[in-house]
């Protein structure tokens, strides 16, 4: 699974804007996404406001550059409505 990271770059310790990120997985008890940023190590992002560990806001998103079969990233960052199978936020 990639994504693509959209927002203010945080430097050799986190992501860059525009870099494509490989995810490793998402978490099952937080929800997170861990992905292998600048720094080469994984760390577990928030799927829907990307910021490194101890900054207070949060500057970007994620585009899916690559999803696994059961669309684990699309439900992690979008939302999945179990019931009507369809996304509960729009994709921006």
């Amino acid at each position: 699974m990639k994504v693509r990271y959209v927002g203010k770059s945080y430097g050799v310790d986190s992501m860059t804007d525009g870099k494509v990120y490989e995810v490793l997985e998402v978490d099952e008890i937080t929800g997170g996404l861990r992905i292998v940023d600048d720094s080469g190590e994984d760390y577990l992002y928030h799927p829907k406001a990307p910021k490194p560990n101890g900054a207070k806001e949060a500057y970007g998103r994620y585009e899916i550059v690559e999803d696994d079969a059961s669309g684990s990233l699309r439900k992690a960052i979008y939302g999945w409505n179990r019931a009507t199978n369809e996304t509960t936020c729009p994709c921006r």
